[in-house]
């Protein structure tokens, strides 16, 4: 473990993972379960290139990592991120944790470089799929649950953009908009291929759906059995 110098409010907290730590910011957005969900429920394969949509601190592309490392030869990370303090945070945790094979990229999905055009074999992403304004929130943390600054139609296109034909997302977001899911994918060239539902408890109205698309994909879908996430 490298040595790191962490500010005011932030901590080193334990991905319960071979000893690894990640960085946090007690005053900003912090990981739930869900990522972690999505983490465990996205396949990789040797040599992915992959990108990190909506990165926040960069957990689901740290555990997804961290999960798959020693099966998964030469894989490759690059976190796209909004907020730079939260970007701050991930680039503090792949020094600590001695990662050298991620990449970090700060702005907006909705301007993604001409050099990310069909790059990535796997786009991870833990989008904000809530609708409705600030609420108590403040802004940074509000952006990060909301669609605010970034809609489910722009999350698509971006996935479109980046990946390689035959290339994989693997996203979750609320069970109740899978629909609206489907068709912003499928107007893309991406097939949904998998889909599981997360309840929060057994027999429970599902809340969440974690989704595996391909672009180019031919149609046919797996639905898996639901998990129970007791949060």
């Amino acid at each position: 473990m490298a040595e790191i110098e962490l500010r005011e409010n932030e901590v080193l907290e334990d991905m319960l993972l071979d000893g690894l730590k990640i960085v946090q910011d007690v005053s900003l957005y912090r990981f739930t379960s869900d990522s972690v969900l999505l983490s465990r429920f996205a396949t990789a394969k040797n040599g992915d290139v992959v990108a990190d949509f909506c990165a926040g601190s960069g957990i689901v592309a740290f555990h997804f990592y961290a999960l798959n490392r020693r099966e998964k030869k030469d894989l490759t990370f690059t976190l796209f991120e909004l907020q730079e303090p939260l970007l701050r945070l991930s680039k503090k945790t792949a020094v600590y944790n001695d990662f050298d094979n991620f990449s970090f990229q700060i702005g907006r999905l909705q301007d993604l470089d001409e050099k990310y055009r069909e790059k990535f074999s796997l786009v991870l992403c833990n989008p904000p799929y809530e609708r409705g304004g600030f609420d108590n929130d403040s802004y940074e943390k509000a952006i990060c649950r909301k669609e605010i600054t970034l809609t489910l139609n722009e999350i698509a296109k971006a996935a479109a953009f980046a990946l390689k034909y035959g290339g994989r997302i693997a996203m979750l977001h609320r069970a109740d908009r899978l629909a609206e899911v489907c068709y912003e994918l499928k107007a893309v060239n991406i097939e949904v291929k998998k889909i599981q539902f997360v309840a929060g408890r057994e027999g429970a109205k599902p809340y969440l759906v974690m989704i595996e698309g391909v672009k180019g994909g031919k149609p046919s879908c797996d639905i898996l059995p639901t998990i129970v996430n007791q949060r």
